[in-house]
Parts: C-alpha cells; structure tokens; sequence
C-alpha cells in the first residue's frame, strides 16, 4: 500500500496508506462512480460481483439452508411442533443478539400459529447459557421443544440435563465450537468444526443463522401442504431484526450480512415492527435508520436490559403486540442505558488506571472487585481501542468467582484462545467468537490465563500491530467535504465489521476555533482558505480526544500552521439544513 501525502508518522504516530488505490478528489477527472465502484474493490468485492455488491440482495447472497449441518434435522423438528401445536419454549441471550434471535424465532412461530415462549436468563442471577435447572424447569412446565438462539454451543451439562428429562432441544448458535459438541436434537453453527460447506458463513450472527432456519422451516412446511389453506408469512418482513442483531453483535458485513443489513434497513425505516417503532423514537430518530444507528443509537438501548435491568425487556419490546406496552418498555430502556453509561465510567476509569500498567503485555487483562458485569464487554472494547490490544475485562464478585468479557483486533481470534484456555482448565467456562469472548474464572486462575492468552496470542497481536496504519479511500479540499459527498460513499454500504467506514483526508486546513465539549470530545471549525487547501470551511470533531496527542494539536495549533485532517465525513443534521462534518480519527502536520 502507497502512503498517503507521505504521511510515515501522524500525530498519533502512525503511518497513512491507501486502503488499495489512489483516489485524490482534487483531481477533475474524479467522477462520483469511479468512488463507489473504488470503495468496493478496496473492501474485497471482486470485480465482477461489483453489481451484487452496489445493491445487495437476498436472492443474490442467500445459500440454500441444507447446507448446514443439522439444518434439515432442526426445520422437520420445529415443523412437527406447529403441526402438532405443540410448546415451545426460545431460551435467548441477554444482549442484542440473542433478543433479535429469540425475537424472530417467536414471531414467526406466531404466524405460523404456535405462541412460542420466551425465557431470557438473568445475567446476575444465572449467567451466560442455558442452564440444566432451567432447562427441566421449562420442560416440567409444559414446553416439549426448546429452541436455543445465540448460546448452547459449550452447554455440555445443560443440555445433558435435558436429554436426560426428556426434552428435546434445538440450537441455533454461532459462537466457536470444540471438536465434541455437546448432545441436543440438532446444533445448527456455522462454527461447527465439522461444517463443510456452511462454514462458509461462519462470519454470520446468530439472528442471520435463526432467519436461515425459518426459511428452512417454512420450506418444510410448504413441502408437507401447511400453507394449502393459509397463507405463508412473510420472513423477509423479519428482517430489520435480522440487521439489528447483526450490525449490535459487531459481525461482520461481508456477503450475506451485507444483504440482510442492507434489506433489514429498507424494512426497518418502514416501521412495522411496533417495539422497533416505540426504540426509534425513544432514540430521537426520526429519518430512516443507518447501519450507524443500529450500532450506536438503537443496540445499546436494548443491551441495557441485559446488563442493567431486566434481562427480557428486549424480547418483550420486540414482540409486542401492544402500542402501549412497546412505549412503556422503550421508555424504560432509554433510561436504563442512561444508568448503563453511568456505571460505565466508573468501571472504565478503574480498568483503565489498572490496564496503564499492562500495556506493554499482547492482551490486556484487568480484573476487579464490585465491578457491576454488566458494563465489561463495553469497557473491554474502550481498552482495546485505547490501547491498540486485545483487552478482557473481569467482574469479581465476593466469593472470588470473576465473568469476563473480551473485545479482540481484527487478525486475532479471541474466542479460540479463551475456548483453549477452557480446555487447559484454566477456566470454569469460555467461548466466543474472533472479535469478542465471554468466560467465567476462578479469582487465582487470572495471572495465569493472562500469561496463556499474551503467550498464545503474542506472534498474532505483534503481526496486527505491525500492519498498524490509518487506511484512506479518499483526499479531499476542506470544500469537498459535502452531504452529496456523504451521500455518494453511503452507496458503497452498509459500513460495520469487515466493511469499514469511508474515511478520507480533508486539508490541508487551519484552525479557526477548537474547544473541549461534552465527554471529552474536540470540536473543531477549520477553513481551506490557504494555498492548495481549495477554501472553503468545515465543521470536525475528535470525540473522546481532549487529553490525546490529537485533541492537544488540535486544541493548541497555531493559526498559521496547517493541518490535514482524517477522517469519516459525516451528515450533521441539526441545522436548518444539513451539512457535512468531518469526525476525526487521526491528523498530520501540512507544513
């Protein structure tokens, strides 16, 4: 890759290189198309599926469901419980995911006329997973089938517990899978180790998976005459939760993910899901939702459930019938997720005091007493960017028991390190997946998984870190930095994990005023009105910058020196009109 503006060291201290080619929108043969097309082949999109990708549609990415292993097995089982009326009972996960999942699950099951029942275990109470106590426990209630969504993968006693009682179970995971698999009717995981053609789509979140097994169980159901006097649902409508649940778990957006985020939000912005609704305008949105919107605006709010009140607040919202209730429940998330940050700050300036002097270590692992487990997979992610490493945050509760919580950087796989450190015994539990890992520890086994994790993973976090450069599609003057600008580079998305976010160059500027506002964010107006900068004035912003190497160039820059600026062109909508803004990510001196 070519450096960009011959920029070897930034201000962050990094070198700037083109994501693939060169694209200088100074140049007046640049052409709008020539950009999408560019930032497409620059994120892996051959180019001959250039069409595909510039309008991403089921019918182009969609595999057929029997190629996963257990996939048929699972959609024959579900079909009998409709036919037969049985009940079914859907254990979900406590984040994003898993509500999506369960959530899909529940309201296709109601089409086809089967009031699934929802259980979603209490992070504090009972943990991460099914459970074997919960399990029977539902089976004593009446349920003859239990689906799992988004956990089951390492739920060996659970499920045995359930075989043992006589229920069948169901799973419907996605997380990292040893090479036994533990007993149930059917494991449908893309990250089964004995996929084959499936593991394909291993990149999938367990919503996608859950939107695969309907299409396989409506199929099913077609085949046996079930539709001959009723009407088939409609399992595209399904698909804002689909998107939802893929762009909240970070998975990321390549292939079949780009189609489900892509069509989830078209079905999204037409508001037919009544919580989904009642979210979006407890979230202050009134436009169509962005893929942005689905990872910053909307997630976390139903993540607060989970992690701060009650864990089953997603699934009711997303499944409700009632207008009411829906307002009610989006109403309480808004504010839990406002309690949710709260307690974030303080777990996160505790872990970071502890992580300054661990940071030399190829993973970051910081534990403490009475930090609240529901806020550590946030803070983990605050380390890992803080500190360009894989980072694992532990709550230990007074019996010395700690769940953790990871966030790991792109070429190193987490979830297979956590899940061979369960398998050396250095954990009670473990899995995940690449990017992201959960685990339960026993107090005097963290120095020691610590040196596992930093001794397995050192050779990968070196190599990642070594590759570390701030990727560019794009130099603009301060003046190019318009909505239509904006406007043209969305048509290369949706943007998420593994399809990143346009950035560009914008300068070389001055700075006009920059000033410290809100969490520690740089708020800055520079202008283009220089030799070579093309004129023109900007609005930027370095959010969470104020005490960095940037923020403190930005805030102390002389008015005649000059700057270029990096980063993601962004619609700033506040005004009467909108305008576009620039949020900064890195910069380099111009002179």
């Amino acid at each position: 890759m070519n450096t960009v503006l011959n920029i070897t060291r930034s201000i962050l201290g990094q070198p700037w290189r083109w994501r693939m080619l060169e694209t200088d929108a100074r140049d007046p043969g640049f052409a709008p198309d020539d950009l999408v097309t560019q930032l497409l082949l620059a994120r892996g999109c051959p180019r001959e599926a250039l069409a595909a990708h510039k309008a991403p549609s089921i019918r182009a990415f969609m595999p057929d469901p029997s190629i996963f292993r257990d996939m048929d097995r699972a959609a024959h089982r579900l079909a009998d419980a409709v036919q037969a009326g049985e009940q079914v009972a859907v254990f979900g996960d406590y984040d994003v995911d898993g509500a999506t999942s369960a959530a899909l699950m529940i309201l296709l099951l109601r089409e086809l006329g089967l009031e699934a029942r929802p259980y979603i275990p209490d992070r504090l109470m009972e943990g991460y997973g099914p459970s074997g106590p919960a399990l029977v426990r539902l089976k004593d209630e009446g349920a003859s089938l239990i689906i799992t969504v988004d956990c089951g993968a390492q739920a060996f006693e659970a499920l045995e517990m359930a075989r043992v009682a006589g229920v069948d179970v169901v799973v419907v995971d996605h997380h990292k899978c040893a090479s036994a698999l533990p007993h149930a009717l059917a494991l449908v995981n893309p990250n089964r180790l004995d996929e084959t053609e499936g593991s394909a789509h291993g990149h999938l979140a367990a919503v996608g998976v859950a939107f695969l097994l309907g299409a396989a169980l409506i199929r099913t159901l077609r085949t046996r005459g079930f539709f001959t006097d009723r009407p088939e649902p409609k399992l595209l409508d399904l698909l804002d939760l689909v998107a939802l649940g893929t762009v909240a778990d970070v998975a990321s957006l390549k292939g079949l993910n780009r189609a489900f985020v892509a069509q989830g939000l078209k079905v999204m912005a037409k508001r037919g899901n009544i919580g989904i609704d009642a979210l979006l305008t407890a979230s202050r949105l009134t436009r169509a939702p962005t893929s942005t919107d689905l990872g910053f605006a909307l997630g976390p709010r139903i993540n607060a459930g989970g992690r701060v009140g009650k864990s089953d607040l997603g699934v009711r919202l997303l499944t409700t019938r009632d207008p009411g209730e829906a307002e009610r429940i989006a109403t309480e998330l808004d504010q839990l997720n406002e309690e949710r940050r709260a307690i974030e700050g303080i777990v996160q300036e505790a872990a970071e005091t502890l992580a300054a002097h661990k940071s030399n270590r190829a993973v970051i692992v910081v534990a403490g007493h009475g930090w609240h487990p529901g806020v550590i997979g946030i803070v983990a992610g605050r380390l890992k960017e803080k500190f360009g490493r894989p980072a694992l945050v532990i709550a230990l509760d007074d019996a010395g028991v700690g769940k953790g919580s990871g966030r790991s950087i792109p070429g190193v796989d987490l979830g297979a390190a956590v899940l061979a450190a369960k398998e050396a015994d250095l954990l009670v539990a473990g899995g995940g997946h690449a990017m992201a890992a959960g685990l339960t520890i026993a107090e005097d086994r963290i120095d020691a998984f610590g040196d596992f994790l930093s001794e397995r993973l050192d050779a990968a976090v070196t190599r990642a870190m070594g590759d570390r450069a701030l990727l560019l599609d794009a130099v603009l003057s301060a003046r190019g930095v318009t909505p239509d600008l904006v406007t043209t580079m969305e048509a290369g998305g949706p943007y998420g994990m593994g399809w990143p976010q346009p950035r560009v160059v914008a300068g070389p500027v001055r700075i006009l005023k920059a000033d410290v506002v809100g969490n520690g964010h740089v708020r800055a107006i520079v202008s283009g009105d220089c030799p070579g900068g093309g004129g023109g004035t900007l609005k930027a912003v370095a959010f969470r910058q104020a005490e960095t190497a940037l923020g403190q160039a930005l805030l102390g820059a002389a008015p005649h020196r000059r700057l270029w600026l990096a980063g993601r062109a962004r619609i700033d909508d506040w005004g009467t009109r909108p305008a576009a803004e620039l949020h900064i990510d890195d910069a380099a001196w111009a002179d």
